[in-house]
């Protein structure tokens, strides 16, 4: 349980209250490739501009492992967890957009209005993201890195104001926290960077989370023709579920070829690579049609390269787009994509593989690892 803690100051005849911490169970990661342990975190009252949330359901993402593996930088301790949704306990000074009892989907990109992106109105793009600024400790006093500026594989967590979204009370939030991050990112590849129009041809090469939402985001948007790439036949099997309307298994069959046949010999209006690795994205840059769209939403790692004649990219025309985050403003696209869901539109229950206690989050690391999941959930 939660537990509040007080710190009285006197001197020179003064008496007054430092901000309280909450004491609170969290997943963290103490060092590079260590398993990750469940240890007492303290969790400051919020400042101006910042929001306690109490989490109720946070998702495991590749982008934790990443962090626990020292891929992002190296930062520990790490306090893990960031695809999460919860109800905000308290405020500070001067927030106004949410308020004690809203129930919140966190974000990672809580943007400034301000900077030449948003002045451009393209505030997906904003450069000068807010985070809280008061820090996170173990009982010890040890500061922690919240991944994402989040860190939610906890009971209680401090962000800043502007990375809580208000959507509907009435989503589960095992599902709503799943817009936070990866499922955010593979419906907004399709809706938001393509964008998918009606009636298109998509292909999609990589089904794990991110490549089954680029499928139901396409579904969503109309596309007449949805062909699921992958090497797993398991992963396969939910990309049916989730709109796919043909599927290649791509160990047992030339992807581009098949992406051709499929599209009467021209290509896919548009190839969206969820993996992010050379050979995926020649894939995709083959399977797609003169002049389609290629969308990059899986992350390389900084080591790959890519070798193809420059006359290829010159002969062939169309677009080639990376998406971050799914190309999304929290504000406008989790709300719509919540109501989406609560009318029966958008399945977003078929990506929650199970529910899963706090002390279970290196466990669910192997499965995801293993390909057994599209997304495990801490509940709380």
């Amino acid at each position: 349980m939660s537990q509040g803690i007080a710190v009285v100051v006197r001197g020179a005849g003064i008496e007054h209250d430092r901000p309280m911490s909450h004491e609170v169970r969290a997943v963290v990661s103490l060092a590079q490739g260590e398993p990750v342990r469940v240890e007492t975190v303290l969790v400051p009252d919020p400042g101006p501009g910042e929001a306690l949330v109490r989490v109720q359901a946070c998702g495991v993402c590749h982008t934790d492992l990443h962090y626990r593996d020292g891929g992002i930088n190296d930062q520990f301790p790490f306090l893990l967890g960031h695809e999460a949704a919860g109800i905000v306990e308290s405020v500070g000074d001067g927030v106004t957009d949410v308020a004690a009892g809203d129930f919140v989907v966190l974000n990672w990109r809580a943007v400034c209005g301000r900077c030449r992106a948003c002045l451009r109105g393209r505030p997906w793009y904003c450069f000068v993201t807010h985070n809280a600024e008061q820090r996170m400790t173990l009982a010890d006093g040890t500061e922690l890195s919240p991944a994402l500026g989040i860190g939610a594989f906890a009971e209680k967590t401090l962000v800043h104001a502007g990375q809580c979204t208000k959507v509907d009370p009435g989503v589960r939030p095992e599902v709503a926290g799943l817009l936070g991050c990866g499922v955010m990112a593979g419906l907004g590849a399709a809706i938001n960077t393509a964008p998918v129009r009606r009636g298109d041809s998509v292909a999609v090469i990589g089904c794990g989370g991110v490549g089954c939402a680029a499928i139901a985001g396409s579904r969503l948007a109309g596309a007449s023709r949805i062909i699921a790439v992958d090497i797993d036949d398991r992963k396969l099997a939910a990309a049916r579920e989730l709109g796919a309307t043909d599927t290649v298994n791509s160990r047992s069959r030339d992807a581009v070829e098949a992406i051709r046949e499929l599209t009467g010999g021209n290509g896919a209006d548009v190839v969206i690579d969820a993996v992010g690795r050379p050979e995926t994205y020649r894939q995709a840059f083959h399977g797609r049609d003169l002049a389609g769209t290629v969308v990059l939403v899986g992350v390389p790692t900084p080591e790959m390269r890519l070798e193809m004649p420059l006359l290829d990219f010159f002969a062939r025309g169309g677009a080639l787009k990376s998406s971050w985050y799914g190309d999304c403003l929290p504000s406008r696209d989790f709300p719509m994509l919540v109501d989406l869901h609560l009318q029966g539109r958008l399945p977003l229950e078929k990506f929650v593989t199970d529910t899963i206690a706090l002390d279970q989050v290196e466990d669910a690391f192997a499965a995801m690892s293993r390909g057994d999941v599209l997304r495990s959930v801490v509940v709380f």
